[in-house]
């Protein structure tokens, strides 16, 4: 079982990772967000711990990035961030588990335990790139390319479109969409959703005006059909 396990203050890595091979799991470890992006994309991992605080790029946006190819692998933040607001911030973003410092280990390793018995079945990621009618998108850089060439999705746009290509011929309601991709921060109305399906319709399909790829079903939601 190989954790990822992302911690920038040495002391505290050090001993969890200790311990943690003691009952018998495989620890990669960094102190550094963009490293923990680069293991996570080239190896294979169980489980992810974060800490929210971190140099270069915080936990929060790790988590966000690796939910845009990744939905299923376990994530558990470890964090001094203690306030009901980063909480609620953490699990919104897709953790599945929310520990503040100081902790005890005995409970981090239930927690572990825990989540890994709730997601037995190997992780599949679903691909960072996807091809459709010649476009092609690329949803860890946000590059795209449709009717008019090259040009650059923005995260929304991207975690929009990520969502209803993992659903494809699907119809995704519009709660889906508000918990998976606005995380109910803010509420945009079914006009803000309608314009993006416009976007993408302009950006991809050969007659915007009768599309073939992104349909908005009434009073029901979107669905991207393939």
């Amino acid at each position: 079982m190989r954790i990822l396990f992302v911690e920038d203050e040495e002391n505290i890595r050090n001993v969890v990772k200790m311990n943690l091979e003691m009952e018998d799991f495989e620890v990669v470890d960094t102190g550094k967000g963009r490293e923990a992006i680069r293991l996570f994309e080239s190896q294979h991992f169980d489980l992810i711990i974060l800490d929210v605080m971190l140099p270069e790029i915080s936990g929060f946006d790790i988590c966000e990035q690796i939910r845009l190819t990744n939905s299923e692998v376990p994530i558990i933040f470890l964090t001094a961030k203690d306030g009901t607001t980063d909480r609620i911030s953490g699990l919104k973003l897709g953790a599945d588990d929310y520990l503040t410092k100081p902790f005890h280990f005995e409970e981090l390793l239930l927690r572990i335990n825990n989540l890994i018995r709730r997601t037995a079945k190997e992780p599949e990621r679903s691909p960072a790139h996807f091809e459709f009618g010649g476009n092609k998108v690329n949803f860890r850089t946000f590059e795209a390319r449709g009717n008019n060439g090259e040009f650059m999705l923005t995260k929304k746009e991207a975690m929009l479109l990520k969502l209803l290509t993992d659903r494809k011929n699907e119809v995704v309601s519009r709660n889906q969409i508000l918990q998976s991709v606005w995380g109910y921060d803010v509420f945009p109305s079914t006009r803000t959703i309608d314009n993006f399906i416009l976007s993408f319709r302009k950006y991809f399909e050969e007659d915007p005006h009768n599309p073939k790829f992104f349909h908005s079903v009434r009073g029901v939601g979107y669905k991207f059909a393939f």
